[in-house]
């Protein structure tokens, strides 16, 4: 499974630190990973987890070889304070 979502080119992620860890999600999308993020921060999630597995892969744009786990955390954080508005 592949993204073909336009947050790949979404230059928020541009920050994010690079990873290409085999282990830590590698070549997954980390646009789909703080989409998650974002969801567990809305409902103010209390245990929070990534599947990696459950992203869809992403060579493209913006989010090439970003942390997915960076990505996940930026997205729960905006996710909370959202929930406060």
């Amino acid at each position: 499974m592949r993204c073909e979502l336009q947050h790949r080119y979404s230059p928020e992620f541009e920050g994010l630190p690079n990873d290409q860890s085999k282990f830590n999600g590698r070549h997954k999308c980390a646009g789909c990973a703080y989409e998650k993020g974002m969801e567990s921060g809305r409902l103010k999630a209390s245990s929070i987890t990534i599947d990696f597995e459950s992203l869809p892969n992403s060579q493209a744009g913006t989010v090439r070889h970003k942390s997915v786990q960076a990505a996940f955390a930026r997205g729960y954080l905006n996710g909370v304070l959202e929930s406060y508005q």
